[in-house]
């Protein structure tokens, strides 16, 4: 069974990926939904939704499109998920993989390093690396890439420790290859199902950490987002629920496909394992 049939046989992975598809177009045509972006004051402030025409969603406290800021905030949250995760992958996987596979030394400074980052919060470490490099989307990406990668690390090192037990690694090393050829051209292909699992649930969290993070008033200032748009409502949230109901509602439908899709494609990747879970 090719790897589609089986993601599409779990239903609620291709709901997830509908709704992430419907989220990544919407942010896509943003620019041509709002041309004007999500600043400029277009109304009186707290108007509801659906009570004048061209605000479906209202206005916010300062008569900005509830709608229009939606949608470029959707471009914010999957950039940062996007590209943090990206980056934590590429911090985790090369030292994860060093570690299991060379062992020794190595292995045991790597994982004392990777722990060292594990004994702080990740949330609690972000807000106090974006609070040194001053609230901007480049410090809050890098930010979750440096609190994410840790996890990676350590499921590479495990993966890669089992991957290097087996024949055919044993066989390479009989055919001469190098240590470096063995890791990257038999080991690490053997070990991407569960990295890209792990990938497509981290950049949920990195969403939502983004959310908390700019809800907390350490976004930056100069880019609309979800959090943003949740923390500047949230003094008014008993007489305007909208302001926060409609971003909140994206960022749980968002990570929530996310996390659908990331079930999804564990069975589709691991359709052994799917099976014993379930027996």
């Amino acid at each position: 069974m090719s790897f589609w049939k089986r993601f599409a046989r779990n239903r609620g992975a291709v709901l997830g990926l509908v709704l992430l598809l419907a989220v990544i177009v919407i942010a896509l045509i943003a620019p041509m939904l709002y041309p004007r972006g999500p600043w400029p004051m277009v109304q009186r402030p707290f108007l509801a939704p659906y009570t004048v025409d061209g605000l479906p969603l209202g206005t916010d406290t300062l008569g900005r499109n509830v709608a229009a800021g939606l949608v470029y905030g959707a471009q914010v949250s999957l950039l940062v998920g996007l590209i943090s995760t990206v980056m934590a992958l590429l911090i985790g996987v090369p030292l994860g993989a060093a570690a299991g596979f060379y062992g020794g030394w190595l292995d045991e400074g790597a994982m004392r390093f990777t722990e060292f980052f594990q004994t702080i919060p990740n949330f609690a470490l972000a807000i106090v690396l974006v609070a040194i490099l001053e609230p901007s989307l480049t410090s809050i990406t890098l930010s979750i890439a440096i609190v994410s990668w840790p996890p990676v690390a350590r499921l590479v090192r495990a993966e890669v420790m089992s991957v290097s037990k087996r024949e055919y690694v044993d066989a390479a090393r009989l055919a001469g290859l190098s240590n470096l050829r063995i890791l990257v051209g038999q080991v690490l292909p053997n070990t991407v199902s569960p990295i890209i699992v792990m990938a497509s649930l981290m950049v949920a969290t990195a969403i939502l950490l983004e959310s908390s993070l700019s809800f907390l008033g350490l976004g930056d200032p100069n880019i609309m987002s979800w959090g943003y748009q949740i923390g500047a409502a949230r003094t008014v949230i008993r007489s305007a629920w909208w302001l926060s109901f409609f971003p909140g509602l994206a960022i749980v439908l968002t990570v929530l496909a996310l996390n659908l899709i990331g079930e999804g494609l564990n069975d589709a990747l691991n359709p052994h394992l799917s099976r014993k879970g379930r027996t």
